[in-house]
């Protein structure tokens, strides 16, 4: 096995994080203040917006899009320990336009969109003029089963007619989002249930199109990317909007999901990882019962635990990023199944841990750890919960070990 990374991946490594250390850590206080200090939260923060440029300069930009043009032409495998360095600043995705839903979103386009599709979306987000939003969870129904789905897409001449309502539809709070990518029905009593859902681009300002309202996360709102409840009332849309055609949603949502996973999990662990950093400077810093936290048996323990758990998900996901590069996303269910599961609970446990030796300061939001442990906690849910995964994981590994039919 070869574990170093390309050239052209190490370079861009050290240009990362060499942006990241200049510009990004750095503004993290300026962040926070800035948020703080505008009259209406739900507008972008300045100092993201003043850094964005430096990232276009710097040639960090669209790093996430291997297909196009307009991106760094990067395999699964060479992105994703730049996701994972983004991963250690909540924000500093979207400096670099590498932030979800967008990254997903513009993959979708890129892979399914018509030429005119493109043209509309996919340019003004590659060029960082406008964001999205994808809307597939919600309420009344389980989301984990997408054919649980009820939304409903008819076609009516030359438009389809759009009836539901969707939640967690992250990215709808923000001012900049006029895109959303909806999954609806629009054959619900076909016979395949697979082919009864399809995916439709709606401008946010359409007709029937209401958002009801911002969904915390632990306390948190997430301004000004937010988590919106929607309602669709005979929203309206022509039919050139549908995406690659009716039936296809769910081909789409696979395609969409599976680097979107490698995305999230790589973040995951440079969350981890920093959650681990401020967790041993924290161990060196305060004393107890005579002695630094450092030199206690149960913290040294607890640090060894975390730093095992960071490197084997790290390599986890990267052995799936490589597969998924050698034979796509279908043949590698597997793994990128593991890798939802496997980094979300190392998220977690490594970000408890870290709270734990805060003490009392690692519940405010002095240190961002309560931020941390939000992500990596909803990290389980988000993109199919736990429990999906490791039922398609246990499934397929069962399968291995099914006796063989009898031949008559």
């Amino acid at each position: 096995m070869d574990f170093h990374h390309s050239p052209k991946a190490a370079a861009l490594q050290k240009r990362l994080q060499a942006f990241m250390d200049e510009h990004v850590y750095p503004n993290e206080k300026t962040y926070k203040t800035e948020q703080a200090a505008l009259n209406d939260r739900w507008r972008p923060v300045p100092v993201v917006e003043r850094l964005k440029p430096l990232a276009k300069a710097a040639g960090l930009w669209n790093l996430f899009l291997p297909a196009s043009a307009a991106g760094a032409g990067l395999t699964n495998l060479e992105y994703a320990p730049l996701a994972e360095i983004m991963g250690r600043v909540q924000w500093s995705s979207e400096v670099f336009n590498c932030s979800a839903p967008d990254t997903g979103n513009m993959e979708t386009l890129e892979r399914y969109g018509t030429g005119a599709q493109k043209e509309q979306w996919l340019k003004p987000l590659l060029d960082g003029e406008i964001r999205s939003c994808f809307a597939m969870t919600e309420p009344e129904v389980a989301s984990s089963d997408a054919t649980n789905i009820s939304c409903t897409i008819v076609r009516d001449g030359g438009d389809y007619v759009i009836n539901g309502r969707k939640w967690w539809s992250s990215g709808s709070g923000d001012p900049r989002c006029k895109l959303l990518i909806v999954m609806g029905k629009t054959d619900p009593d076909g016979a395949d249930r697979y082919r009864q859902q399809s995916m439709i681009l709606v401008p946010t300002d359409a007709k029937g199109v209401t958002i009801r309202r911002m969904l915390p996360v632990f306390g948190f709102d997430d301004a000004p990317h937010g988590h919106g409840e929607i309602l669709f009332e005979n929203a309206r849309v022509p039919a050139e909007n549908i995406l690659l055609g009716e039936g296809r949603g769910f081909e789409i949502a696979q395609g969409r999901l599976g680097p979107g996973r490698i995305h999230h999990c790589m973040r995951a662990v440079g969350l981890a990882e920093r959650a681990l950093e401020l967790m041993c400077r924290r161990l060196t810093e305060r004393t107890a019962f005579g002695k630094p936290l450092a030199q206690q048996g149960v913290m040294i323990e607890r640090v060894a635990t975390s730093r095992i758990q960071i490197d084997q998900v790290r390599l986890l996901v990267l052995h799936a990023a490589w597969k998924m590069d050698e034979v796509g996303n279908k043949e590698s269910r597997r793994e990128i199944a593991g890798i939802k599961v496997a980094a979300a609970n190392m998220a977690c446990d490594v970000v408890d841990r870290a709270i734990q030796a805060f003490g009392g300061a690692g519940v405010t939001d002095d240190y961002g750890l309560g931020y941390m442990y939000k992500y990596a906690r909803t990290l389980r849910i988000v993109d199919g919960p736990d429990e999906v995964h490791r039922h398609q994981l246990g499934r397929q590994e069962l399968a291995k070990y099914a006796p063989a039919r009898a031949h008559g």
